[in-house]
């Protein structure tokens, strides 16, 4: 299993075909044999969860088997669309790794071991769809605890994605080790607080975390 995660920043003057996109791409991604799940997404600005879109940017996730190229991956039209309107192109290609949870019901990156002896750079999704009648408490935990990940110690960057704005959302970050990502994840107070309190008071309907091994960064 395979994953790549395509980051677009529009020029200012196109912006709107990036929200057009997320429409139009919903064909060719749909009858594209080589690939097994794909996501839409798009971004906020702070580079985490974010109630504030960044509508120049935008976001596709894809699932699939074997070394493909980017051409079979994601078609040609799309690509052509990227060179013709973005000004920014950042593609991950990804290996999952470890992980638990599901998303829209599914195990997407296959059935993974909760963790490995990986102890390398490495990227970390972590998404939920979030209860309506939690919006409030999430927003108010979560976000403040989030906004204090850019200067934790190992962390390389990371994109606020999601699906629809304020309930699915995703962070997909990178860091210099494991152990690092691990020691802000799991060993910081008010983190280690949130966590507690997204089980005890059930604000998830869904909820996902994927590690992956970075097999190649390609900057356009």
């Amino acid at each position: 299993m395979r994953t790549s995660l395509i980051i677009v920043k529009y020029y200012p003057i196109f912006a709107f075909f990036g929200f057009l996109s997320m429409a139009i791409f919903r064909i060719p991604l749909f009858f594209n044999k080589n690939i097994q799940f794909y996501k839409l997404m798009g971004t906020g600005k702070n580079g985490t969860f974010d109630k504030v879109p960044d509508l120049s940017q935008w976001s596709i996730l894809i699932t699939y088997d074997g070394n493909l190229t980017l051409k079979e991956q994601f078609g040609s039209f799309i690509l052509k669309w990227f060179e013709l309107f973005c000004k920014k192109q950042t593609i991950y290609l990804l290996k999952p790794i470890e992980g638990h949870g599901l998303w829209d019901q599914k195990k997407v990156f296959g059935d993974l071991p909760p963790s490995t002896d990986y102890e390398g750079e490495i990227a970390v999704l972590t998404r939920a769809t979030i209860r309506l009648n939690k919006l409030r408490y999430f927003w108010q935990n979560v976000a403040p605890v989030a906004s204090q990940m850019a200067t934790a110690d190992g962390f390389i960057t990371s994109y606020g994605v999601g699906e629809i704005p304020w309930v699915k959302q995703a962070t997909f970050s990178i860091w210099q080790s494991k152990a690092k990502m691990k020691k802000f994840a799991y060993r910081m107070p008010q983190h280690k607080a949130v966590i507690k309190k997204t089980r005890k008071q059930d604000w998830y309907s869904e909820d996902m975390f994927t590690r992956f091994t970075i097999q190649q960064k390609i900057e356009k």
